[in-house]
């Protein structure tokens, strides 16, 4: 249903309790994942995997911020998913980074212990996805969940592929390299997370007048 203000179409906010059980069924398998992947990403010397470990950290604190400004007015849960794009672009920003200083520091990776926490990883993220598909168009806040979800799972996906690549190469070349793809992914979820909330901010200051 079109505004007569010329607004986009009104978006689902997050106020059903189905999305907020799927939600928080989420922020669980992000935190525990975090707490296996960080680890594991030391151990195997993989910096694609702490790449994607620090991403499931990331989101399990912003997903918690998401669930707890479910309700609250359009301005402040755009404000709040603004914050959450600039987060990620400042993840992505620091993942570039410290590939660039791994390029120069560089030693092989365990392609076994990237392979299996990643597949272990996409599992997780691809359970996530599914809890969260049929609510993936929403507000800036409830899209910038479903965004990060699906980045995640492709995140994985790159991961498993990276193992492959140090496995068959003998190099930690396929690891960095798949670190930096996972970095502007990073920075394009945060480009659209962000667009999205000024957009709707925009419009709450056009409506205050």
């Amino acid at each position: 249903m079109s505004a007569g203000c010329g607004c986009d179409d009104i978006k689902f906010d997050g106020m059903d309790p189905a999305y907020k059980r799927a939600l928080i069924a989420v922020i669980v398998i992000n935190a525990l994942m975090f707490l296996i992947e960080m680890p594991m990403g030391f151990v195997g010397n993989s910096q694609a995997l702490k790449a994607d470990a620090l991403d499931f950290l990331g989101d399990t604190a912003t997903y918690s911020i998401s669930l707890l400004v479910i309700g609250a007015s359009l301005k402040k849960r755009a404000f709040v998913a603004l914050i959450k794009g600039v987060s990620l672009g400042l993840m992505g920003l620091w993942v570039l980074g410290s590939t660039l200083y791994s390029v120069f520091y560089l030693q092989e990776p365990a392609a076994v212990i990237m392979g299996s926490v990643g597949f272990a990883a996409l599992a997780a993220n691809l359970l996530s996805v599914v809890l969260l598909m049929r609510f993936k168009d929403g507000d800036a806040n409830v899209r910038s969940v479903w965004l990060c979800s699906r980045n995640d799972a492709i995140g994985n996906v790159m991961v498993i592929v990276a193992a492959s690549g140090v496995w068959l190469s003998g190099t930690g070349w396929p690891d960095l390299i798949v670190a930096g793809i996972m970095a502007s992914i990073f920075l394009s979820g945060s480009w659209q997370i962000i667009r999205q909330a000024r957009h709707e901010l925009s419009h709450t200051h056009a409506a205050a007048e």
